[in-house]
């Protein structure tokens, strides 16, 4: 077994500190707001608690992410719980895209049939709001490492955007009183979460349906790995995301016949270059001499561009 050690330490504690102070202050606001919402007749304002308290069980699931992203691997987890950030990033951005299509429903319904609503209350609660959400964002940037934590600050950034945006159309409202603005508004609000969400969703669905990571190449890993001197061909090659910033891969090499003491040069070589050049930190080679076959299940290279998928096989030397 290959041993990984867990996230931890200092960071991991003040990561946690921040997602406990933005989680209560996002609760109080989201009272706050829903309140505020239905006294003022703000759709906006509404669409604003319904947005927040998305980001109240995004800053949850972060939290209960890190506590497991920190426990270490075990028998039974022996890639330890490095995906459950990436879970928890996908419940979040899947949450924020039923929210916004909730939204973009009611702003349309009100289009239709217009509600007067009270500006001056919608804007000092949007007020509030950007301050609020404007230093939980900032928090989260000092500590957003990886696609857990960076979708908990993407749903407050988008809440400090467009809770300003509210404050803009309350300010139109008061003066133009035309109150078409504030469905509108929602409209732009409930297109931000959107644009924000997708990409996460995209990210996360490839890490936990095991794609290759976005900015790596299989074609250039294995003319890195065939470079190597000592390499005749390399075969059967899977690379994946683990967590958000740690890469496994495995495969096959082809080399000459030779003792095990002298192919161990061009398992370091390898390494290096796998290390270096792509990132990719926990690898499993299988070197072998004679062509493994369609037969053991192995996948060679022109039926790997081609999108064929292979088996599993067992692996022979790893690192």
């Amino acid at each position: 077994m290959h041993a990984h050690a867990a996230p931890g330490g200092q960071s991991a504690k003040r990561t946690t500190l921040v997602l406990r102070i933005s989680l209560a202050a996002t609760l109080a606001y989201v009272v706050v707001t829903f309140v505020a919402g239905l006294r003022a007749h703000s759709l906006a304002l509404l669409s604003e608690s319904g947005h927040n308290a998305s980001d109240s069980l995004a800053l949850l699931l972060s939290s209960v992410a890190v506590y497991f992203h920190t426990r270490p691997a075990d028998e039974a987890r022996t890639f330890g719980y490095q995906r459950a950030g990436v879970l928890a990033a996908f419940i979040n951005a899947a949450t924020l895209i039923l929210i916004a299509l909730w939204i973009g429903v009611e702003a349309v319904h009100r289009l239709s049939i217009p509600v007067t609503v009270q500006p001056r209350l919608m804007m000092i609660v949007a007020a509030a709001g950007v301050v609020m959400n404007g230093v939980i964002a900032g928090l989260l940037w000092g500590v957003a490492r990886d696609v857990n934590l960076r979708s908990a600050f993407l749903h407050m950034a988008g809440d400090t955007f467009s809770t300003a945006a509210v404050i803009a159309g309350g300010a139109g409202i008061l003066y133009t009183g035309k109150n078409w603005i504030d469905p509108s508004l929602s409209l732009l609000i409930a297109a931000l979460i959107l644009w924000s969400s997708i990409g996460i969703v995209r990210e996360t669905l490839n890490i936990l349906l095991e794609g290759a990571p976005h900015d790596v190449s299989l074609p250039q890993v294995r003319v890195g790995m065939e470079a190597v001197k000592g390499v005749m061909d390399v075969h059967d090659l899977h690379v994946w995301s683990l967590g958000s910033h740690s890469r496994a891969l495995a495969c096959h090499v082809t080399i000459a016949d030779i003792p095990p003491s002298e192919s161990a040069c061009i398992l370091d070589q390898l390494n290096h270059v796998l290390r270096d050049h792509f990132h990719i930190h926990h690898t499993t080679i299988q070197f072998e001499h004679i062509g493994c076959g369609e037969e053991v299940g192995c996948v060679t290279p022109i039926e790997q561009m081609s999108g064929e998928a292979g088996h599993e096989h067992p692996h022979g030397h790893a690192h």
